[in-house]
C-alpha cells in the first residue's frame, strides 16, 4: 500500500488554534525527579510533579516550533509575541509560591533586537494579582521585563524561541542533597486566555481516513506531552482499535533515597504519583476518542534505579546491563521480591484501566534472560542461583556447543521465566476480577532466535508460553527487517508458530521502528512489512511508534475502494494472447526536459531513470478469427483497467537481446550473510553508466540461478514482483547472477478499441496501443 513521508503540510486542511493553547505545553525535569502535563479543559491544565533532591527544578514549557506533532498536524511557527498578551489563572501546592525568592519564573529565550541569542528571566509574581498560591497572572509580552524587580531589563518579543515557567519544591537550594522526604506537588493553569496580535495559529488538521492499523507509543518518550496531544495525532492519522502503550524503564515508578541512590521497590506505592494521573488521563482520553489501550510492562528498569539484587548477572557477577545510554537492566525472574514489585506495578495499571471503563488488556513486554552480544547469558544473580540449585553448571558462550547439563538449566530457565510472566498475568486477573482481561505477550525473534545462538530459545523462548498461556502472541523482528534478513523473519516466523502454536488470528505483528531520524528511509522496508503481514492475516497490525511516526512524518494511505467490495485485480498474470511479428511497432521512451540558453546552450534534466516502452500489437491481428480473440481479451481486462504480460519479440532475453539464458548472463547483487532476497535486473550498457531495469514479470520455468559461479538448484524460490528468496543467505562477498526469459507488464492504453472486420480483411493493420507498466524501482 502507498505511503508518505511527509515534511509540512503543502495544501493540506488546515485549522486555528489559540496561542497557548493547553494540549501542546509540555513539561521537562531532571531525573529522578519527575513531573507530567495533562490538559483538563479547553482552557486549563495539570502539572503533578514529585521531587526527590533540593535542587530539583521542572519546566512548564510552550516551544515557538512545533517539533514534536507530526508536519501535517504541528501548529504554525510564529516567535513573534509582540502586541500579545497572555493571562491564566494559577494555582500551586507542593511547589514554591509565586512570591518566593526561588519561586516560578518565566525563562524567554530567544534573539534580541540585533539577531544575538538571549535568554530573560522574568518573575512571574511582578505580573500576579492575589496570593502565591492562588493569582491571576497577566503577561503583555511587549512590556514584559526581566529581573527580581520592577523596572528591568525590558523584553524583545519578535524572535522568541520558546519560554518555560519554572517550579520547584519548598526548600529548593539548588543542589544535589535529597530532600527529607518525597515532595509531591501540582500546578493548574485555569483560565487560559490569549489575546491582542497574533492570539490564533495555524494548525495542521489533516484526517487520515482509518487504514486499519494500530499504534504504539511509550510512557518514557511521551509522557511529557498531553495524552490529548497524542491521541489527536493518532487518530488524525487513521490508527484505529489498540493503542499499545508501554509504561518504559525509567519515569513510572516511585523513587527512594537509599545509600547514595534512587532506587525502585523500596515503598509499598510502586507508582509515582505524576505517572499515576497521566495513565488515568491516558486511559481516560483513550475512552473517549475510540481507541482500546494496551498495558505494557517490560522486565527492563533503567539500571540506576535498580536494586542490585534484582539484577540478572552473568556467570562473572556482572549485571546486565543493555546498550541505551544510560543503561538499563533486566530483572531477574528468579528474585520474588523484584517480580512482586512488577506485579503490584501490573495492579496499578490494570485498575487504572478499570477506572476508565476501557476493557483490561496488559501486554508482557519482552521478558528474557539477558545475553551479551559476546555469548554470556544472565542466569547467575543470587536467586537464579538458588532456584536452580545453588551450583548450576556455567555457560560463558551461547554461542558455543553446550553440553547437556547446560541445555538442561536452560529448559530450566526457561520455565522460571514462564512461571513469573503467568504469576503476573493471574495478578492481573485478580487485581480487576469479575471484569475479563486480555493476557498479550510480546516477543522479539531477532533476540530469542539468534542464529549463533541456537539454545537461547529454550530459555526466552519457553514451551510454558505455548497457547493458551496468552490469549494473544505480538511478534516483532525490526532489526532484521530494516537489515534485509527476509530468510531468517520467515524461518522465525515458521519455528514461533510449531514451538509455540498460536495460529495467525491469535498473533499480532509490530512493525517498526526506526530509531534516528538519519534512517529514515527504513520506513520503505517497514512499509512492505506491513504489506506482507497483511498476507499472514494476523489479528492486528501494530506500528512502533508514534514518536518515530510523528518525527520521520510516515503517513500510511488507506485503500482507496471503501465500498467494501474486493479490489479489482490489477494485474492479470496472463499473456497477450496473439503472436507479434516483427512488423509490430516498439517505441522505448524517456522523459526528459530541455531547456535552450539565449546563447543556444542546453540544459537537459532527465526525468526518468528507466525507459517505458510503448507497443502497437494492431499488426498482430491478421484473421477475423484473432480479431474475435483480441476483442474479448481486450473486454476481459476491462480494457486500460487490468495488466497483462506482454512478449517483446526484440527484447526478452537477460542474454543479449534474445539468446538462450544462462546462469551467469545478469549480476544481482552482492552476499552480505543476511540478505535472502535479490530482485532480478537487466543491464544496458557497460560499467557504472549502464541502465538498470527491474524485471518483474520472468518465465519461471527458464530462470536459472548462480552463486559465485555455482549453479544453484533447489535452495530458491521466485517471489512476486520478479525477487529471487534463498532458503539461506549467500555467504558474505559472493556474488549472485541470473539468466531468463522475460515479459513486459502492460495495459492498454485506451478506453476504447475501433476495429472493423472488413479492414481486416482486407489486410489493413489496426492500431491497438499498449504501454507498459512501472511496477518496480
Amino acid at each position: 500500500m502507498a505511503f508518505w513521508l511527509a515534511s509540512k503540510r503543502q495544501g493540506q486542511a488546515g485549522d486555528w488554534i489559540m496561542r497557548f493553547d493547553p494540549r501542546f505545553w509540555t513539561v521537562n525535569f531532571p531525573r529522578p525527579m519527575v513531573a507530567t502535563i495533562i490538559s483538563t479543559g479547553p482552557s486549563s491544565l495539570r502539572v503533578d510533579a514529585s521531587f526527590l533532591r533540593k535542587g530539583d527544578l521542572g519546566g512548564l514549557i510552550w516551544a515557538s516550533e512545533d517539533a514534536l506533532d507530526h508536519p501535517l498536524l504541528a501548529y504554525r511557527t510564529d516567535r513573534d509575541y509582540a502586541h500579545t498578551s497572555l493571562r491564566f489563572r494559577w494555582r500551586s501546592h507542593g511547589v514554591l509560591p509565586l512570591d518566593a525568592v526561588y519561586g516560578p519564573t518565566l525563562t524567554i529565550e530567544g534573539r534580541d533586537a540585533e539577531g544575538a541569542a538571549r535568554t530573560w528571566y522574568v518573575r512571574l509574581w511582578n505580573y500576579a494579582q492575589g496570593t502565591g498560591e492562588d493569582a491571576i497572572v497577566t503577561l503583555r509580552f511587549s512590556d514584559l521585563q526581566a529581573g527580581f524587580s520592577l523596572p528591568g531589563d525590558p523584553v524583545w518579543p519578535r524572535a522568541v524561541d520558546r519560554m518555560f515557567i519554572s517550579f520547584a519544591p519548598p526548600g529548593y537550594d539548588g543542589s544535589a542533597d535529597p530532600l527529607t522526604t518525597e515532595v509531591e506537588g501540582w500546578i493548574e493553569m485555569s483560565e487560559i486566555q490569549t489575546d491582542g496580535a497574533r492570539a490564533m495559529l495555524e494548525i495542521g488538521d489533516v484526517v487520515v481516513p482509518p487504514q486499519g492499523l494500530a499504534l504504539a507509543t511509550g510512557f518514557d518518550d511521551q509522557g511529557v506531552q498531553t495524552p490529548a496531544r497524542l491521541l489527536r495525532n493518532a487518530r488524525q492519522l487513521g490508527y484505529r482499535g489498540s493503542l499499545v502503550l508501554y509504561a518504559g524503564m525509567s519515569h513510572y515508578f516511585r523513587l527512594t533515597a537509599a545509600s547514595g541512590a534512587y532506587l525502585a521497590g523500596q515503598i509499598a506505592d510502586p507508582l509515582n504519583m505524576p505517572a499515576r494521573a497521566w495513565h488515568r488521563a491516558f486511559f481516560a482520553e483513550c475512552a473517549r476518542v475510540g481507541f482500546s489501550p494496551v498495558a505494557s510492562l517490560s522486565y527492563e528498569l533503567l539500571d540506576q534505579h535498580c536494586p542490585p539484587e534484582w539484577k540478572q548477572r552473568d556467570h562473572l557477577g556482572n549485571p546486565a546491563r543493555t546498550g541505551w545510554d544510560p543503561p538499563s537492566t533486566l530483572l531477574s525472574p528468579a528474585n520474588g521480591t523484584a517480580m512482586a514489585w512488577l506485579r503490584s506495578v501490573a495492579t496499578e495499571l490494570a485498575m487504572l484501566m478499570s477506572e476508565a471503563g476501557v476493557p483490561v488488556r496488559f501486554q508482557v513486554g519482552e521478558p528474557w534472560w539477558w545475553t551479551f552480544p559476546d555469548g554470556r547469558i544472565c542466569l547467575y544473580d543470587a536467586a537464579a542461583l538458588a532456584a536452580f540449585g545453588g551450583a548450576p553448571p556455567v555457560i560463558s558462550d551461547m554461542r558455543a556447543e553446550l553440553s547437556t547439563e547446560q541445555t538442561a538449566l536452560l529448559d530450566t530457565a526457561g520455565a522460571v521465566l514462564a512461571q513469573s510472566t503467568a504469576a503476573l498475568i493471574s495478578t492481573v486477573r485478580g487485581a480487576v476480577s469479575p471484569l475479563p482481561v486480555e493476557a498479550l505477550a510480546l516477543i522479539f525473534t531477532p533476540t530469542l532466535l539468534a542464529p549463533d545462538m541456537p539454545h537461547l530459545k529454550r530459555a526466552n523462548l519457553p514451551l510454558g508460553w505455548a497457547a493458551p498461556a496468552f490469549d494473544r502472541l505480538q511478534v516483532e523482528d525490526y532489526d532484521w527487517l530494516t537489515a534485509g534478513a527476509d530468510g531468517l523473519r520467515r524461518a522465525a516466523y515458521a519455528e514461533v508458530n510449531e514451538r509455540l502454536n498460536y495460529p495467525s488470528p491469535d498473533q499480532d505483528y509490530l512493525a517498526g521502528f526506526v530509531p534516528a531520524p538519519s534512517a529514515r528511509d527504513q520506513w520503505v522496508r517497514i512499509d512492505a512489512g506491513i504489506d506482507e503481514a497483511r498476507a499472514r492475516a494476523p489479528h492486528e497490525i501494530v506500528v512502533w511508534a508514534l514518536p518515530q511516526i510523528a518525527r520521520d512524518g510516515y503517513v500510511r494511505l488507506p485503500p482507496t475502494d471503501h465500498s467494501g467490495a474486493d479490489d479489482m485485480q490489477a494485474f492479470d498474470d496472463v499473456p497477450y494472447p496473439l503472436a507479434l511479428g516483427l512488423d509490430a511497432t516498439v517505441i522505448s521512451e524517456f522523459s526528459t526536459s530541455v531547456s535552450v540558453t539565449a546563447s543556444g546552450f542546453e540544459r537537459r534534466n532527465s526525468l526518468w531513470s528507466n525507459a517505458r516502452l510503448r507497443f502497437d500489437v494492431g499488426p498482430g491481428v491478421r484473421s477475423e478469427a484473432e480479431l474475435g480473440e483480441l476483442i474479448a481479451f481486450y473486454r476481459a481486462r476491462r480494457g486500460p483497467a487490468r495488466g497483462f504480460r506482454l512478449r517483446d519479440p526484440s527484447d526478452h532475453s537477460s542474454n543479449g537481446m534474445t539468446g538462450a539464458p544462462t546462469p551467469f548472463d545478469q549480476e544481482l547483487g552482492t552476499g552480505n550473510g543476511l540478505r535472502t532476497t535479490f530482485a532480478l535486473v537487466k543491464r544496458y550498457g557497460p560499467g557504472a553508466d549502464a541502465q538498470v531495469r527491474r524485471i518483474t514479470r520472468p518465465e519461471f520455468e527458464t530462470i536459472l540461478v548462480s552463486v559465485n559461479g555455482t549453479v544453484q538448484v533447489g535452495n530458491w524460490t521466485l517471489d512476486r514482483g520478479g525477487v529471487i528468496a534463498f532458503d539461506a543467505p549467500p555467504p558474505p562477498g559472493s556474488l549472485v547472477h541470473a539468466g531468463f526469459l522475460f515479459d513486459v507488464p502492460v495495459r492498454f492504453a485506451e478506453d476504447q478499441l475501433e476495429i472493423t472486420g472488413a479492414a481486416v480483411a482486407a489486410g489493413e493493420a489496426p492500431s491497438v496501443p499498449v504501454v507498459e507498466i512501472r511496477e518496480a524501482a
